[in-house]
C-alpha cells in the first residue's frame, strides 16, 4: 500500500473516532504499520523426542477364558486346530469365535 494513501486512512479514522492526529503523527504511525507487516519472523521448533508409549496390560477376564478353553477343548476333540487368546482362531477356513461380554444395562 502507498505511505500517502496509508497516512490518508489513518488520519481519516482518526478524524472518525473524534481524536484527530496531524499529517506527522499519522505518517509516524504509517511508519510503524509498514514495517510491522515486514518484520514477521517464522521460525520451526526444535523436533523433540516423541514419547514412546508404554503398552497397556491387558486385563484377563477369567470367565471368558474358560469358556473359550472349554469351546476350543471340543473343537480340538472334533479334529479343528484352534488358538486362544482373546477370541478362537479355527484354522478350518477363515473362521474365528468371539465371545463378548456386553456391559450390564444402565438403571
Amino acid at each position: 500500500m502507498d505511505l500517502e494513501k496509508l497516512i490518508n486512512e489513518i488520519m481519516k479514522e482518526c478524524a472518525e473516532d473524534g481524536e484527530p492526529v496531524t499529517r506527522e503523527e499519522a505518517e509516524e504511525m504509517a511508519k510503524m504499520e509498514i514495517n510491522a507487516k515486514k518484520d514477521r519472523r517464522y521460525e520451526l521448533s526444535e523436533k523433540t523426542e516423541t514419547k514412546k508409549k508404554k503398552p497397556k496390560a491387558r486385563k484377563v477376564d477369567t470367565e471368558k477364558l474358560e469358556i473359550l478353553k472349554t469351546v476350543a477343548a471340543a473343537l480340538k476333540n472334533d479334529g479343528f486346530s484352534c488358538e486362544i487368546e482373546k477370541e478362537i482362531a479355527v484354522h478350518f477356513g477363515n473362521y474365528s469365535l468371539k465371545l463378548i461380554r456386553h456391559r450390564p444395562p444402565k438403571k
